[in-house]
């Protein structure tokens, strides 16, 4: 693995626990699993349970359309066109540092964000944006842009944790929260925050396991060609 790969994926994992500890020290020792499980005539649903599948089956698909695109961004990003995503160019990532994003899938915007989004993009003046991708010319990370289409791929499939506003809220917790701000969080909102860092953690775990088994596979071609071997 590259040591940009390293460093990316060391970022991310980094991120989420540093969330995860900040938001356990808000819950404490409270047991809030029952929210997902409903009682009936001795029966148990767990929505979790229900969730969990859903995940699973959308995953399973993420990968025939990753193979079937060989991994190529570029193939990727004409799917994405393809679905209705737009996809703009800019040509430096800092621009969207400003306002506490990053280069790839951007949620949809409202407000000054949508200002600043839809004129950095050349859409005019507008409150109100669509999700997109932004990326800056030149190549793209393949893995970080893998992560960035699962991220794009939940939230076109209605995934939990992956809307604008539990986004929006795990960003702003994630890196501009205070210990205050971390105590006046409501429950719903807990439970919205911990859907998006329950997602974004799965993400983040599908990109490694990616990157592992393609690495892997790589690197067992490549000792079978070295030995002349036939495959």
């Amino acid at each position: 693995m590259s040591l940009i790969k390293s460093i990316i994926y060391s970022i991310f994992s980094l991120q989420e626990k540093y969330l995860r500890f900040q938001l356990n020290k808000t819950l404490g020792a409270k047991n809030l699993s029952k929210r997902k499980k409903f009682f009936q005539e001795g029966c148990i649903l767990s929505l979790e349970s229900l969730a969990d599948e859903e995940k699973n089956k959308m995953e399973e698909e993420l990968r025939l359309i990753l193979k079937q695109a060989d991994y190529e961004p570029k193939k990727l990003l004409e799917y994405i066109k393809g679905q209705g995503t737009s996809v703009y160019y800019i040509d430096n990532p800092k621009q969207l540092y400003s306002i506490g994003e990053n280069e790839g899938f951007i949620y949809p915007m409202k407000g000054a964000k949508a200002v600043y989004i839809s004129t950095l993009v050349k859409l005019g003046f507008k409150f109100k944006t669509d999700e997109m991708f932004i990326l800056s010319n030149g190549e793209i990370n393949k893995f970080y842009f893998i992560y960035h289409f699962y991220n794009w791929y939940a939230y076109k499939h209605g995934i939990s944790g992956m809307d604008s506003d539990s986004i929006t809220m795990l960003n702003k917790y994630l890196f501009n929260a205070s210990d205050e701000d971390i105590n006046k969080l409501q429950l719903a909102d807990i439970y919205k925050l911990k859907d998006a860092i329950k997602q974004d953690k799965s993400s983040i775990e599908f990109v490694f396991k990616l990157c592992r088994d393609l690495e892997g596979a790589k690197k067992a071609l490549d000792k079978l060609k070295d030995s002349g071997a036939n495959i």
